[in-house]
């Protein structure tokens, strides 16, 4: 492994931190590498395997202002690049007006999730609760060969080298973008028309907002979805004709929101609703369709069968879990944060668009989240889920789990003690001809070792094991989202000799042009 440090930032941490979403499997880094041919530890590193697996982390560089919450952590995007049966790694701070800002004042100026809006330092800020720091550190997806980061509570969109990891700028959208409300993480990439689908929140009325970005990058379409007050919705959904938006019964509490405490509640005894909306519709063509209350963090697909839209994700059965009285302080802090606490299962919502009627059902008994696709069939009729269990009583994913959906069979791949992954990616394989037919794609952080790796598995058979294991430089942070993309799909990728080179830049430095 050809191993170089291009960049390393001071951390003003406390030396004894005991915060466990600071330490540990959350030890954050500071340092940014380049590497090129990672070591292959165990296994062969599959040659028809092409394109870049991201992930987004959150790597805080200073302490909270009181309390943090591991959502604060500034956005870093580790990337793994494969082509011709070599892999390099880079990894690099997403560069927000936050980050540049703290670091400019050596230490916090912003409330995280869990501290009042009273401790700001400054008198701006991003995000629905609108003094916050816009992290970066939430999601990541790419759209017309440009990775964009974004904020789990709305922000910038940052564009991101896809294969350096540098940070390029803002996304404009040619001057459309809405700066106001920003955008929420998780935005949609439709790979069968190159559209980008949104969605926005805010305390302000209509509360919610809906968008579409065609292929040329200019805003086609930006509409409301009036909601009856504040929400806090974290994902969608699209099919060909339709997106699914939500109104789920945990927000802001009214009352304290008006003296701008941002404290949220479920409400239990009322509905779940979705939005179902046409691709280019507005506020007047909007179809409610209500359901058992819940909360959803993350949904896997949607599609179209008939009359109706079928929806999976997973159905959260104790959004707002209560203090059990076992374990440490920080568990029952955190507690919001452990998918056993949750109790998160995959489900599926049918909604009849003729009727108005909603049906839906659990699709498995096991507590799993994060779960991703073959990302060649968004928006349509598929069969494999692969997501992670979690440790119990913690943010940390202990094993992969592939869910058939048609037989309801499972398999899984437990990373052993002491080891955690990552939000899993599916790779199609260069020519794939089925819907398992490739890889799947995930970063650990192994406290045994000290170390990290990318662990390569067939999607087929993931309980048999890593095809392939590849050594990282450094033992990375645990964190949240990932995406795969082609290399197909990303500019000159195929067209130079060293992958790297590929979109003009090496290392995020400017090179000559050839």
């Amino acid at each position: 492994m050809d191993v170089e440090v291009v960049g390393k930032f001071l951390a003003t941490l406390p030396e004894d931190d005991d915060h466990p979403y600071r330490t540990g499997p959350w030890r954050p880094q500071a340092t940014e590498w380049a590497a090129d041919d990672l070591t292959v530890v165990e296994g062969d590193l599959p040659a028809d395997l092409d394109g870049v697996y991201l992930r987004n982390t959150e790597n805080p560089l200073h302490p909270a202002l009181r309390f943090y919450h591991p959502f604060d952590g500034d956005g870093m995007i580790h990337l793994v690049g494969f082509r011709d049966g070599k892999a390099f790694y880079r990894n690099r701070f997403v560069r927000t007006d936050g980050f540049a800002a703290e670091n400019e004042a050596g230490g916090p100026l912003w409330p995280g999730l869990a501290e009042p809006l009273q401790l700001a330092k400054v008198d701006h800020g991003w995000g629905a609760r609108t003094l916050m720091k816009d992290a970066s550190s939430t999601d990541v997806v790419v759209h017309r060969g440009i990775a964009l980061t974004s904020f789990y509570q709305c922000g910038d969109l940052y564009r991101v080298h896809p294969l350096t990891a540098e940070t390029l700028g803002k996304e404009t959208w040619n001057g459309a973008f809405p700066w106001d409300w920003g955008v929420s993480a998780h935005p949609k990439v439709d790979a069968a028309t190159g559209e980008l689908l949104f969605f926005n929140y805010s305390k302000q009325a209509p509360y919610l907002g809906y968008g579409v970005v065609d292929s040329d990058d200019n805003l086609a379409h930006y509409t409301a979805v009036p909601l009856p007050g504040p929400r806090l919705p974290h994902d969608m959904a699209f099919t060909p004709n339709y997106v699914i938006l939500n109104d789920f019964p945990l927000f802001w509490d009214p009352a304290l929101l008006a003296a701008d405490i941002h404290l949220p509640g479920f409400h239990r005894d009322m509905p779940s609703r979705f939005a179902v909306v046409p691709r280019r519709g507005g506020p007047e063509d909007v179809r409610w369709f209500e359901a058992d209350p819940t909360f959803v963090l993350h949904f896997t697909n949607a599609y179209e069968d008939g009359d109706e839209i079928v929806l999976d994700g997973f159905f959260e059965e104790d959004p707002a879990p209560v203090d059990s009285l076992t374990g440490d302080k920080w568990q029952k802090a955190f507690r919001f944060l452990a998918l056993d606490r949750l109790q998160t299962r995959l489900h599926r919502w049918r909604f009849d668009l003729v009727t108005g009627a909603t049906r839906e059902e659990r699709l498995t008994d096991s507590v799993t989240e994060f779960g991703m696709i073959n990302p060649t069939h968004a928006g349509s009729g598929y069969r494999y889920v692969y997501a992670a269990s979690g440790k119990p009583g913690w943010f940390l994913f202990d094993a992969l789990v592939r869910h058939d959906l048609e037989t309801g069979s499972e398999e899984r791949f437990a990373y052993g003690e002491g080891v955690f992954g990552s939000e899993t990616a599916m790779a199609p394989r260069t020519g794939s001809t089925g819907e398992d037919d490739g890889y799947l794609i995930t970063l650990t952080t192994d406290m045994n070792a000290d170390a990290s790796y990318c662990l390569v598995f067939d999607a087929a058979r993931p309980a048999d094991g890593p095809v392939c294991k590849l050594a990282l430089p450094e033992r990375i942070s645990s964190g949240t989202h990932s995406t795969w993309v082609s290399g197909s799909e990303l500019r000159r990728w195929h067209d130079v000799d060293v992958a790297a080179d590929a979109l003009g830049f090496q290392d995020g430095r400017p090179r000559a042009s050839r």
